[in-house]
């Protein structure tokens, strides 16, 4: 009789509960392999189509996670597990959380959009949340920059797409604009020759778009020209400076004057 009874007993209870840990097992193995060879194809696709390598990673992550989810989902249920209730779980923790972290959240979703769309690389000398400087690294939650008094900077993503960006590296030139002010009494043309002769000697001035000097506008106390040429990007500051430089000089030898805002103060003296 003891032997019928532990017969009936792994007939009943040992045989199918091994065999359903057997088969809950068995899924989890081959639904992990499948799920790594599913993200390996899902990698390709995205290499091929060139996309960011830090985009790459972080949905290959996302894919994963959310493929072994359902496998494990898959083997509790084999077990006879109730996993209806472990998906709501689940949703009501998910919200919870994202309630909680809406701040990073927001920045998380930013961080995607800038690696989706690019507005700027690393590399790139940007103006964006407040912050100007060399683009170092883009993540998700945030973007580090370096500015030029080589400080390092680290912005919110939010902060960073909810406002203006200005890629100052977007393009391979850029227009260097300057004002220059010579005084009422100097010669006027004399002072645009000068200025025609240094923007002709330098010669990280691109010829075209051609340079524009031109007198812009009859102030207070100054004749303001606009001096306006063009340099690749990586040469805008140095053609800048050394135009500013060399104009006081060439100026100074001309005996041309730069004017500054000066005020005449009458009294009045009565006896």
């Amino acid at each position: 009789m003891e032997g019928v009874e532990a017969g009936s007993i792994l007939s009943t209870y040992v045989w199918p509960w091994a065999i359903k840990i057997g088969i809950a097992v068995l899924i989890f193995y081959v639904g992990r392999r499948v799920v790594g060879m599913l993200v390996g194809v899902t990698e390709k696709l995205m290499r091929r189509n060139e996309m960011d390598e830090i985009l790459i990673k972080f949905l290959s992550s996302i894919v994963r996670w959310v493929l072994l989810l359902f496998v494990i989902i898959a083997a509790l249920s084999q077990l006879g597990i109730d996993t209806t209730s472990l998906i709501a779980l689940l949703g009501a923790a998910g919200l919870a959380i994202g309630l909680s972290l809406q701040s990073s959240l927001s920045n998380f979703a930013s961080g995607v959009m800038l690696i989706i769309f690019r507005p700027f690389t690393k590399g790139d000398f940007v103006e964006a949340g407040g912050a100007t400087g060399v683009v170092d690294r883009i993540s998700i939650f945030t973007t580090t920059m370096t500015t030029p008094d080589n400080k390092e900077v680290i912005v919110p993503n939010g902060a960073i797409l909810g406002g203006n960006i200005t890629n100052f590296s977007a393009r391979p030139t850029r227009r260097v604009d300057m004002v220059f002010g010579i005084s009422y009494d100097d010669d006027l043309k004399k002072a645009k020759d000068i200025l025609a002769e240094i923007i002709a000697a330098d010669d990280r001035v691109l010829a075209e778009p051609a340079p524009v000097i031109t007198v812009g506008e009859l102030a207070d106390s100054s004749v303001n020209f606009l001096v306006r040429p063009w340099a690749n990007s990586g040469d805008y500051w140095g053609v800048l400076w050394d135009t500013t430089e060399a104009v006081k000089l060439k100026f100074d030898e001309a005996g041309i004057s730069i004017p500054y805002p000066q005020m005449d103060v009458h009294m009045d003296k009565s006896e």
